[in-house]
């Protein structure tokens, strides 16, 4: 379903002209039941194409967190199969460049921000002159160029996000997920972060999916907006946000995006109501 039929934004899967329309994770039938017997996820059958921005949406207990961590490779499914086309052969994390921000930055309190930024560059042996040039330089591109030897406990909470997004992207990933990374921030640091995601997935074009609860927030960010529901978690809506990049404040004062947010919240109340 479209929320809009805008033909100035890029199409799915091929963020500003990027990617050849395979699917990056081709997700089939997939449904989750944990040892307690409590089915968590049924049967959700997704594509994620190479470039694009998806939200998944939905209440509390939805599956989304655990739809996330089963596409990382964290989780396996009961039934159903998540794939990768485009690198046939391989599992979940083996070499397909997969970042994973979530809910708490997650730093190690006893480092620095550069030597947290650089530790998935030494779990892969990458030489140390080549590490601290490649973590310094992800610093800079989430803005906090001047931060390298700040301490986590010397950070605001926006600023340990930044530095855990910087860790999630310093092996350039193909895909990047994110589990509700600004939940727990203030309205202000929170849309300056969405601004500074945005221009980073604009530039780096890798896949996004972001777990939110906020209608507003999908509407911003996302090309998709999947529309979850609860007990158990499945697939209620696919919705195409057909607005033109970049979006910046005018976007989100306007009238079109407050359309747009209403046709979504309304997709999402039908999901909470089944």
């Amino acid at each position: 379903m479209s929320l809009d039929t805008s033909s100035n934004r890029p199409a799915a899967g091929t963020a500003s002209g990027v990617g050849d329309g395979t699917p990056l994770v081709s997700i089939r039938h997939v449904s989750k039941r944990f040892g307690n017997g409590t089915l968590a996820v049924r049967d959700v059958h997704l594509d994620l194409a190479s470039g694009e921005f998806v939200s998944l949406l939905g209440p509390s207990g939805c599956g989304k967190s655990t739809l996330l961590r089963m596409i990382a490779g964290l989780a396996a499914p009961s039934e159903g199969s998540i794939d990768w086309p485009a690198e046939a052969g391989g599992k979940p994390g083996e070499g397909r460049g997969l970042g994973f921000v979530f809910q708490d930055p997650t730093l190690m309190p006893w480092a620095d921000t550069l030597s947290n930024v650089m530790l998935p560059l030494k779990l892969r042996h990458v030489p140390l002159d080549e590490a601290r040039d490649r973590a310094a330089e992800m610093l800079a591109l989430v803005g906090l160029k001047g931060f390298e030897k700040s301490y986590p406990r010397e950070l605001s909470g926006g600023m340990k996000m930044r530095v855990s997004i910087a860790r999630a992207l310093v092996l350039r990933p193909k895909i990047l997920l994110m589990d509700e990374p600004f939940a727990a921030l203030d309205e202000i640091t929170r849309h300056r972060l969405n601004d500074d995601l945005l221009g980073l997935w604009w530039k780096e074009r890798f896949t996004a999916v972001f777990v939110t609860h906020s209608v507003f927030e999908s509407v911003y960010l996302s090309q998709r907006i999947v529309v979850m529901a609860a007990r158990p978690g499945r697939v209620m809506a696919d919705l195409d946000v057909s607005a033109p990049y970049p979006r910046d404040e005018l976007f989100r004062t306007s009238g079109d995006y407050a359309r747009l947010c209403r046709l979504a919240s309304g997709k999402l109340k039908e999901a909470i109501g089944s």
